[in-house]
């Protein structure tokens, strides 16, 4: 199906909108008012730059506050909107759209909205434009789909049609299964948006906290399967208001909206994706470090031995059981320290996870390696980590990332571990692009968001998991400074006895972050322990969560450059990762930072 976008959606001047839109792929935009009034170019400019860029102006919107007034009143909008289609025939756009009147003037009269109605229809249709009337969600008399409706199928005229908008009607809690008694013919357009589900003023909610279809808590899907089965054939077009897009970088954005209607259209059954290929493991995480002797101490205190060296990159691989770190000193190491760069994800089929990558517009990334490397494929993930799909020894007629290492001698690591989950830091602006990435590109399952209190401000967090949990990976976005390292990227390890790995790892001259005596007297009466058990716990800084599935026990490595390590002993039905004890891990770790 053709797709659009408004460019209110996007951030900047209409020109660097419409450029993004373009480069995403959208097959057209919708012109919203204040974006055209604040361009230098002219009608005729823009609809040049529009055609140059491939892209039709499928909608202008919007006229407001037309219908239901007084005759005085009318004329006066007739003779606005008389201007308005000139300027739209100059622009090249044959449909307008008019919103539910929110005036104080406007009368609820049905007979009258749907008399005037007609009127600038009549209008419109000499210049050529069709007028899609749509329901406001706060309209002062017309507020819902169906009503709006009503007045168009009253009106009777060829050139009025509806606009059915996601947004006014889920956020009502209308059920879009009347959509099916529309004609198709007679929806002229269709806007898209979902949100997530909050409790505050429709208005306030519809202009602030929109998203794209996916990221949000409303059956966007649903809603569309009802429209298409009246047999509308116009383009699938977001319409999206959000402060965090209205801020962030234009052309990101717009990749961004553009893979939610792939998805949106795969899940419709009307796409061409290839299908998902979900990984089934971690094969390896990756560190940048300008200075690889603080990383190596912690990973030998931890128990990992140095068992591999690249054969032609200063990359050297570190491994514990099932646990395999990659250390790079390379030109690709961090001015800021040491970070978690790149992810390796066991993949059923490589080639087929990087075609489903690429068409949801995935970033490929090149790579530069000898003749004898590995042909890995790998993408970037909105936050730039480096996805790469493996085949670790499982099949010879597969690279193997391990044949690119030379063995090193080395003595076997002292403990058995596996990459329990991974938790990388998203920009600010790009939390749910992240969600709906890993869900979509990756086949993961996204959990609920879960906020968590900073000393300083609100984290975030939300995981994406794989149905056996052998992959999971927390997306989390923190209110701290930029270069703050709290909200750092970390490794958490699974392991076997987690008092004992944290003994050895202290013994092994590990440094253990220290938590506050007061969230050992609160687990004292919260739970009943074993004689002694707790006391192990305030000493080794171990922190305890329980739910229907099981106990969860966690404690935390000190933090290197913007990279710390957890290690948790997690029993098998516990599915979560000790989020209620999220905030005393970040007071403790602001507790501990250097002074400045």
């Amino acid at each position: 199906m053709r797709t659009s976008i408004a460019t209110v959606s996007l951030s900047g001047s209409l020109t660097e909108k419409l450029t993004a839109a373009s480069r995403a792929g959208f097959d057209g935009v919708e012109i919203f008012e204040n974006d055209l009034l604040a361009s230098p170019l002219s009608p005729r400019e823009i609809r040049a730059r529009c055609a140059d860029l491939g892209l039709s102006v499928d909608l202008y919107q919007p006229m407001r506050d037309i219908e239901a007034v007084p005759d005085d009143e009318f004329a006066r909008n007739l003779r606005r909107a008389r201007h308005k289609f000139e300027l739209m025939r100059e622009l090249g756009a044959d449909t307008v759209l008019v919103c539910s009147s929110v005036s104080p003037l406007a009368i609820d009269d049905d007979d009258l909205a749907a008399e005037q109605l007609f009127q600038l229809s009549a209008l419109a249709q000499d210049f050529g434009i069709r007028v899609a009337y749509e329901a406001l969600a706060w309209g002062r008399h017309v507020s819902t789909y169906d009503h709006a409706w009503r007045i168009v199928e009253a009106a009777g005229h060829p050139a009025l049609g509806t606009c059915l908008d996601s947004f006014h009607i889920l956020s009502r809690g209308s059920d879009p299964k009347g959509i099916e008694d529309i004609p198709g013919a007679k929806i002229f357009f269709l806007q898209l948006a979902d949100a997530p589900l909050l409790a505050m003023d429709v208005l306030q909610w519809s202009r602030h906290y929109r998203c794209f279809p996916g990221q949000g808590g409303f059956d966007v899907a649903g809603l569309v399967g009802h429209v298409l089965r009246t047999g509308y054939d116009g383009p699938l077009s977001l319409e999206v208001f959000n402060d965090v897009f209205r801020q962030a970088e234009a052309g990101p954005t717009a990749v961004d909206a553009h893979r939610s209607l792939l998805v949106l259209q795969e899940a419709l059954g009307v796409g061409e994706l290839p299908a998902p290929v979900v990984p089934t493991g971690v094969a390896f995480a990756e560190l940048v470090t300008p200075d690889a002797e603080p990383v190596s101490a912690l990973l030998g205190a931890l128990g990992f031995a140095r068992t591999a060296r690249h054969r032609s990159k200063p990359v050297d691989l570190w491994e514990q059981g099932e646990a395999r770190i990659l250390v790079n000193t390379g030109p690709a190491a961090r001015r800021d320290g040491t970070g978690l760069a790149a992810i390796g994800l066991e993949s059923p089929d490589p080639r087929a996870a990087a075609r489903r990558a690429e068409a949801l517009l995935a970033p490929v990334l090149p790579r530069r390696r000898a003749p004898e490397d590995a042909p890995l494929d790998a993408v970037a993930a909105p936050d730039g980590t480096e996805l790469f799909f493996c085949a670790t020894g499982r099949d010879p007629e597969l690279p193997d990332w391990r044949a690119d290492f030379a063995d090193v001698p080395h003595e076997p690591g002292s403990a058995a571990a596996r990459i329990d989950h991974l938790a990388l830091v998203q920009p600010w602006h790009q939390y749910d692009e992240a969600a709906l990435f890993h869900r979509s590109v990756l086949g993961l399952h996204a959990q609920e968001s879960v906020d968590v209190a900073d000393p300083y401000g609100l984290l975030r967090s939300r995981a994406v998991t794989n149905a056996d949990g052998s992959v999971r990976i927390a997306l989390g976005v923190g209110a701290a400074p930029a270069d703050d390292t709290l909200h750092a990227q970390h490794i958490a390890l699974a392991v076997e006895d987690v008092v004992a790995a944290a003994r050895a790892f202290r013994a092994a001259g590990g440094g253990l972050l220290p938590i506050p005596a007061n969230y050992h007297d609160d687990l004292a009466a919260r739970y009943e322990f074993a004689d002694g058990e707790l006391e192990t716990y305030r000493d080794l800084g171990i922190l305890y969560d329980r739910d229907a599935g099981g106990v969860f026990r966690h404690c935390y490595t000190r933090t290197v450059g913007r990279v710390f390590f957890e290690l948790v002993e997690r029993d098998p039905g516990y599915r979560g990762y000790g989020a209620q004890n999220a905030p005393v891990r970040l007071a403790a770790q602001h507790a501990g930072r250097p002074a400045r």
